[in-house]
């Protein structure tokens, strides 16, 4: 995804989609875990954890990952959802004969759905490949699918982590990156009508250290982790 909106992002991601998971091999993320599926279970959890501590129900959400790929969140969360769909400007990344609902985003910035028609919605990893103005635009959209009350999650890059930029500057896949801190997402989906709840960081300790997997819930307002999430509602 790139600048301009649909006319860099879908080519780009159409050309990575037959060897999408290669290309975000990197020795370092190895060291935190050699199973892909690893960072995706983390996320699952912690999209549970913070909808429950709004005293949400995710059994009976609508859920709706923007710029789903491939679909492994989709595949892993679905089951603590009423409801999941996904959607993708690049066609090609979207598997075939899945029997989750995948729509190609008509661009970058448009979301194939009707005004509030979601409960949550979420964005991994989307955004820093977003730029300029079809960044407003894209959460501007992802606010009229809300349902009221709806929450939304973005989960991204945290650009203060030293590791964390180091390999986004060497992945092939991100080239185009423009990573936003929490405070930056903060105010862009205020600009979009959207008012920040709570933000997490997390991914700090790698998968072999599970026994200290519990500092994580100690670390999660040091802005410092891996990753970060920020809910919306």
């Amino acid at each position: 995804m790139a600048d301009a909106g649909r006319q860099n992002a879908e080519p780009e991601f159409d050309r990575y989609s037959s060897s999408y998971s290669d290309l975000l091999a990197d020795p370092m993320r190895s060291q935190f875990s050699n199973d892909p599926l690893y960072f995706h279970r983390k996320k699952v959890e912690l999209i549970d954890l913070i909808l429950r501590r709004q005293g949400k129900n995710p059994g009976s959400m609508k859920w709706l990952d923007v710029g789903c790929g491939q679909g492994d969140l989709l595949t892993l969360g679905r089951g603590i959802f009423a409801e999941a769909a996904g959607c993708d400007p690049a066609s090609t990344m979207l598997p075939e004969g899945s029997d989750i609902a995948l729509h190609v985003q008509p661009s970058l910035e448009e979301l194939p759905f009707a005004d509030q028609s979601m409960d949550f919605v979420t964005a991994v990893c989307v955004f820093h490949h977003v730029h300029g103005a079809a960044r407003v635009a894209l959460a501007r959209e992802i606010q009229r699918v809300l349902a009221p009350g709806g929450y939304f999650c973005l989960i991204e890059h945290n650009p203060w982590n030293p590791v964390t930029r180091g390999i986004v500057k060497r992945c092939p896949v991100d080239v185009d990156a423009e990573l936003l801190s929490a405070p930056e997402a903060r105010t862009l989906f205020s600009s979009a009508g959207m008012v920040p709840v709570e933000t997490r960081y997390f991914l700090y300790a790698p998968e072999k250290l599970k026994r200290l997997a519990f500092i994580e819930g100690w670390l999660a307002r040091l802005p410092l982790g891996g990753q970060y999430a920020l809910l919306c509602q």
